[in-house]
């Protein structure tokens, strides 16, 4: 177990810049996810309901501690959420934990921006200051895990849309059989909406491309004719390892002597 032995009020730091300002609220932080995950234990025995009102403190040195509040009015620092151990009975652990980092998360950043108001930081050191504590997850998301699901997703999201700007990528540089969307016909400089809504039909299924403008569209190197990929059964990835593109019409017509 990891505490601070000074009490309620803690160390006192007194951070003047920005940098050093994200040094206090980083150190705070992991005090504070110690406590509520690998001390969880510890931290659950001291939050006694039939103890005062409690409170849980995070210090720069990466420390917690459940202590009473402040006696001084106004305390030195913003105060953590008061009484954490009156529901700790009350409630599904897990609930309980998670309501507990919701706290410290709205505490932490209460505490940055004192010192930032405290300090004088002018707009620009405020916006740098909360991007700095943006890119981090919450405690919240720590003790509730959505963290890892969330940098999960964003890794596969990312994997997924460099693929598909590759494959389009791709498909725009070809002018023969891989095009991510039809051309218009060339007629009539004088065309209503109408008929621009009707242009880049698709061949087998006849919908226009106005109507499904996202989808991935593929043209025949032979008769040059659009289909979308899914009504020829080809897929973006597919069409990139495709030299020269045959409809399956073109591909049924027999040769004749």
């Amino acid at each position: 177990m990891e505490v601070a032995a000074s009490g309620g009020g803690g160390p006192q730091f007194d951070p003047r810049t920005v940098e050093a300002v994200f040094r206090d609220f980083k150190g705070r932080r992991a005090g504070l996810i110690k406590a509520l995950t690998s001390d969880v234990d510890e931290f659950y025995q001291q939050c006694d309901p039939e103890k005062e009102n409690l409170c849980l403190y995070g210090y720069p040195g990466e420390l917690w501690e459940v202590a009473l509040p402040a006696e001084e009015v106004p305390p030195e620092l913003p105060e953590p959420a008061l009484g954490i151990n009156f529901a700790r009975d009350g409630m599904q652990e897990k609930d309980w934990l998670s309501l507990v980092a919701v706290h410290s998360d709205t505490w932490l950043l209460s505490v940055a921006f004192y010192f930032g108001a405290r300090f004088g930081f002018d707009r620009a050191d405020r916006k740098r200051l909360f991007t700095l504590i943006n890119d981090l997850p919450t405690i919240f998301e720590v003790v509730t895990g959505s963290a890892k699901k969330q940098a999960k997703e964003k890794t596969s999201g990312s994997s997924h849309n460099s693929n598909k700007s590759k494959s389009g990528s791709k498909a725009r540089a070809s002018e023969s059989a891989k095009h991510s969307k039809p051309p218009a016909k060339e007629e009539d400089d004088e065309i209503d909406e109408e008929d621009e809504e009707d242009q880049g039909e698709c061949a087998a299924c006849g919908e226009s491309y106005a109507k499904a403008p996202d989808e991935f569209w593929i043209c025949c190197d032979i008769c040059e004719k659009w289909y979308h990929g899914k009504c020829v059964k080809i897929t973006p990835a597919r069409a990139e390892h495709i030299k020269q593109y045959k409809c399956p019409a073109c591909n049924n017509k027999r040769v004749r002597p």
